[in-house]
């Protein structure tokens, strides 16, 4: 069984593309929604796909880390397939068939990401250039140096192992992703599967440019790789 977890904050605008692709597939699934009190419609147009809602109820704005684990606590399914908001898959039979298939081809595998790409009606000659090096960058730390990293756009890992290594570090505002994975990868093996792809609006790179967005990527990696803080304080909302 599978449990797609879906981070939430103001989605009103892309929240439905991806719960009703989610809908279309076929196999054992259960939706989780973990909002981080969203003030528009969001939660109104879950309810329509899911009742496993969790909502933040601390004062503080929680980080994404919280979020997603907040809905790994829930969770019933043997994988969690963390999503961001934004995202889309083609066909989601085809595309879960093939991972769950190489999951179980490979038994000490305990995570996969796949390539990023952004909607083709979205997408820039930028985007293009940049999610091809992100591709090819995540091959390398997967599939041959062993080092381990995916995007937080799509991450599938293995519910036993994700909660053996303490799920997100919640302290973290950036580069949380990579983090995890990282220590994913000191419990078995991870996958970059370049055939299957997740599409999604490119909407920051879009807001604040490439240039800026690289750099606070790389400052953030560099960051938590070496100091265990990220440098972003807060990620800002882009609606």
């Amino acid at each position: 069984m599978i449990s797609f977890i879906i981070p939430t904050l103001n989605e009103e605008k892309v929240i439905e593309k991806i719960l009703s692709c989610i809908e279309t597939y076929s196999g054992p699934k259960e939706i989780i929604i973990s909002d981080g009190k969203s003030t528009d419609t969001t939660l109104e147009i879950v309810k329509r796909y899911t009742d496993k809602i969790v909502i933040h109820s601390k004062p503080t704005r929680q980080t994404i880390g919280e979020a997603r684990n907040a809905g790994a606590k829930i969770a019933i399914g043997d994988f969690l397939v963390f999503l961001d908001a934004d995202t889309y898959i083609q066909n989601p039979n085809i595309f879960f068939g093939e991972l769950e298939k190489i999951f179980s081809e490979n038994k000490n595998m305990v995570g996969a990401t796949v390539s990023i790409k952004v909607l083709k009606d979205l997408e820039t000659f930028g985007d293009m250039m940049v999610f091809s090096c992100l591709g090819y960058f995540n091959f390398i730390l997967n599939n041959i140096i062993g080092s381990a990293g995916a995007a937080g756009e799509f991450q599938m890992i293995k519910k036993e192992a994700f909660q053996k290594i303490g799920g997100f570090n919640e302290q973290i505002v950036a580069s949380e992703d990579y983090e995890l994975f990282r220590r994913l990868h000191t419990v078995g093996r991870t996958r970059f599967v370049s055939k299957l792809t997740v599409y999604h609006t490119g909407r920051r790179a879009h807001t604040i440019g490439w240039p800026k967005l690289l750099c606070t990527w790389m400052m953030n990696d560099l960051a938590v790789r070496f100091t265990k803080r990220s440098i972003t304080k807060e990620w800002t909302e882009v609606r």
